[in-house]
């Protein structure tokens, strides 16, 4: 048998459930039973999700052989060329 409780709840948790239940298309109701029974039931923790690092390079070495940084007009040609290639690939 079901009962019916009166419970008070902060708005903006409250909000949040609303939205979380709309989301998975699931009522409001179902939502915090699974709640209370995850939290009551001890058996399960709350899963906390993994953190993803971001790959690190393993590439070594420099810059391109041949290529001098302080020559800006030569840096300026290879990013036209690459530019240009980029370009080639949507046509």
């Amino acid at each position: 048998m079901t009962e019916r409780t009166t419970v008070r709840l902060p708005e903006e948790l409250l909000d949040r459930a609303k939205r979380k239940a709309a989301a998975e298309g699931r009522t409001l109701t179902s939502l915090i039973e699974d709640g209370l029974r995850l939290i009551v039931s001890g058996s399960q923790k709350v899963a906390q999700k993994k953190r993803v690092l971001p790959r690190i390079s393993k590439a070594s070495g420099g810059a391109i052989p041949g290529i001098e940084f302080s020559d800006s007009a030569t840096l300026q040609e290879i990013e036209d060329l690459d530019y240009i290639g980029r370009l080639k690939k949507f046509k």
